[in-house]
């Protein structure tokens, strides 16, 4: 070989392998729900169809990148869910971009499943807003949802997606479609999945401000090329089904299957302690230790067959929980001493591979049974923006990651 044409491909072999190739890694994420009835204690905040609409919801990326692909579902619909159009814009008041699927510009979901986008070439920061529009033109009943979306969204008449700004919407807090958010990277980026339940998903944070613990450990992670998803339900359980699946069902869904997948945390428990007994499962029998442990020790098992490292959290203290609401019997003596029980086993005997140890960070020292005042959202089971905050920094981060590379480049 020519001296020349040597040197001409050992400098191309060498700047190939110094930048990684791409590689799609979960960015973001709303676990599915089925809508419940009518007779549920809490209002669905959604109609129940849709016909000749568009819908149209803001997204906080984690991670940007290159291109992104976005994730519909139809995981509890009874029929085929038939999307008409999507878009995707970079933030509010941008020109959306229209998505395809397999080159087409509607796409059929058959019921339990969920489709993916094609790549679209919209480069997108950091923790930088996406809004998506889809647009349903026939009759389309709505039996998959994520309720607590914390964040505004908007109905309206018509195919709107391409629109910048919405004509004569209707609002809501809920969400609908989009489960997920995918962008891609350099292969070296990575994404944290967490699970738990109101706590996680935010059901007190202020809203439209990303206030979400899950928010906040994001930006704490993003610049060594690290997402955070959440795949926190309100009303979520470990053991049992909630306002959602159990964790132990859709543990594969919402967690093992996010793209670039290394670590997951878990938040999950309080409502397996808190909910018998009150008006969400009043004959329900309360589960024992060894029953939360045993589901604890599935999570970590599956999460370690595939490779994936597992932390635990504590569960943070509610004496006094949902006062003057239908939930106010949510705290009793006895499941206080059920958590503290359960905690004590974290922190000594847990199969997980660390522990985030939230209790203490959110207990009030005087009365270890309460949240912190600073902490607390005022109903005295959610932490507040502060108590969020303050949840995101207790994280180790050598501990949730400790092969991560210094800088991931984009």
């Amino acid at each position: 070989m020519h001296a020349l044409t040597r040197l001409v491909a050992t400098t191309l072999l060498a700047s190939s392998a110094a930048v990684p190739s791409p590689a799609w890694v979960a960015s973001w994420q709303a676990s599915p729900q089925p809508v419940w009835n009518a007779r549920f204690l809490f209002p669905t905040l959604i109609p129940d169809q849709l016909a000749a609409q568009t819908f149209r919801q803001t997204v906080r990326l984690s991670l940007g990148g290159r291109q992104l692909r976005v994730r519909l579902s139809n995981a509890y619909g009874q029929q085929p869910l038939r999307i008409d159009a999507a878009s995707a814009a970079a933030g509010p008041g941008r020109t959306p971009l229209a998505l395809a699927f397999d080159g087409r510009a509607d796409v059929v979901i058959g019921p339990g499943e969920e489709r993916v986008s094609d790549p679209l070439a919209l480069a997108t920061r950091d923790l930088q807003a996406v809004q998506v529009s889809v647009y349903v033109a026939g009759r389309t009943p709505l039996q998959t949802f994520h309720w607590d979306g914390r964040q505004t969204a908007a109905f309206a008449a018509g195919d709107q997606t391409l629109a910048p700004a919405l004509t004569d919407a209707a609002t809501t807090t809920a969400r609908l479609f989009v489960s997920g958010m995918d962008v891609e990277r350099a292969a070296c980026a990575r994404s944290v999945a967490v699970i738990g339940d109101s706590i996680t998903d935010g059901a007190t944070a202020s809203l439209d401000r990303d206030q979400r613990w899950t928010d906040h450990l994001a930006a704490r992670v993003a610049p060594q090329g690290v997402a955070v998803v959440n795949a926190g339900i309100s009303g979520g359980r470990l053991l049992r089904d909630g306002m959602g699946e159990a964790a132990l069902s859709r543990f594969q869904r919402d967690v093992l299957d996010q793209p670039g997948l290394a670590s997951v945390i878990v938040l999950l428990g309080t409502n397996d302690i808190g909910w018998p007994g009150t008006a969400f499962a009043r004959t329900e029998p309360a589960p024992s230790l060894a029953q939360l442990q045993a589901g604890y020790r599935s999570l970590v098992a599956r999460a370690h067959a595939r490779g994936v490292r597992i932390l635990g959290a504590t569960l943070p203290p509610f004496a006094g929980a949902l006062p003057g609401t239908p939930l106010e019997d949510y705290y009793q003596p006895d499941k206080d001493a059920l958590r503290r029980q359960l905690n004590a086993w974290l922190r000594s005997d847990s199969p997980f591979d660390a522990v985030i140890d939230l209790d203490a960070v959110l207990r009030d020292p005087a009365d270890p049974a309460r949240l912190a005042a600073a902490f607390d959202s005022g109903d005295h089971l959610h932490p507040g923006d502060a108590g969020n905050h303050a949840m995101a920094a207790a994280v180790d981060l050598q501990a949730l990651l400790p092969d991560a590379v210094p800088v991931c480049a984009r």
